[in-house]
This record gives structure tokens, sequence and C-alpha cells, in this order.
């Protein structure tokens, strides 16, 4: 394991105990939880001063367990995620199994499995879903650094991830792809 485990282990505890993280993804810093707790996620509306009809996605650490948090997947989904060459959040219908204020008025969820190892290794100990959202005030420009994010949501959260927190690589949110159980697809954000 590189040199996060103290990070992995202390953001499991974290996230054990009902807490929020602010943790590197494979696209922007996200602030994350236990998907599947409401009062962690009303944590983070809360602190994004966000209103809860606007979603937020969840991490996964891989494609089999899609259908877990989703029913109605078409196989198109899966093929897209599989051959995405940049991160793709896809939107799938019919959310289940995940808190009850992480599903959209829609009834959806979107789902990421991370290309990142440090976020790969922490779903396969947490074996369950994260949130990841954006490091942000809602409304606010979106971090493209560790050092762009806020005071307000660094301390805002219950641990900040030192993993990756000095890198200048510039950061980019993730595509999001809307697919209907009938395999509509509808590219939201490329």
């Amino acid at each position: 394991m590189e040199n996060f485990k103290p990070d992995i282990d202390k953001a499991l505890e974290v996230l054990r105990a009902g807490g929020i993280i602010l943790y590197p993804t494979d696209t922007v810093w996200g602030i994350g939880c236990d998907a599947t707790n409401e009062t962690a996620v009303a944590k983070i509306f809360n602190l994004k001063n966000r209103a809860e009809q606007q979603s937020m996605l969840i991490l996964t650490d891989n494609i089999n367990r899609i259908s877990t948090y989703a029913d109605d997947v078409p196989d198109v989904a899966l093929d897209l995620m599989e051959i995405a060459d940049q991160p793709t959040t896809v939107i799938f219908s019919n959310a289940k199994n995940i808190a009850k204020n992480l599903i959209a008025p829609d009834g959806s969820v979107g789902i990421r499995i991370p290309d990142d190892t440090f976020c790969q290794q922490l779903l396969e100990r947490f074996k369950k879903p994260i949130v990841s959202t954006s490091a942000n005030i809602s409304g606010q420009p979106t971090p493209k650094f560790f050092s762009e994010i806020s005071e307000h949501v660094k301390s805002g959260v219950d641990y900040v991830v030192s993993w990756r927190q000095n890198e200048r690589k510039q950061a980019k949110a993730s595509g999001i792809i809307k697919i209907t159980p009938d395999s509509t697809i509808t590219i939201i954000r490329k």
C-alpha cells in the first residue's frame, strides 16, 4: 500500500462513525460520507448550504456493485462506464439502498467508479458507497486544487485527508451522462 495508509485508516474511522471527510478523488477534491447514512448526508448538505433537491453522486469500487444501488441498469450504461476515457458519472433511474436524501426527486442517483488508487482502496475497505460532492459552498466555483478549498469547508468536516494536498495537477469535474432503463442517453456535462 502506498504511503496513504494512515489517511485511509482515519477516513474509515470517521466514515464508520457517521462523520464527513474531505478527500482527493480522480477528479476534484470531494466532501464525502457514508452514502447509506441519512444523518451524515444531511451534514454535507448543511456544510455546502445546498438544497436537498440538488442530489449528490456516489462512488463505488466496481461495476458489479451498481445494481446494488440502482434498479433497471441498462447494459449500455455499464459498457459506457467501462470504455470511458475520462471520469464519467452515470445517472441511473430507480435508486435504492442509499440514504433517502441522496435520491433525486425523480428517483435517480449518479454513480461513478473512480480511477484513483486512494479512492479504490478506501471504497474496498469501507464496503459501502461514499458520497462525492465538490469541496465548495453551493454556487461557488469548484476548487481546482486543495489550496483553493475554503477554510469554511476545511473546518466543517471531521477529517481532512493529507494525501495529495500539495498536488498541482489541475482537476476537472467528471462528465455526467443520464441513462434511462430504455437506454435513452442524455449528456448532462462533458
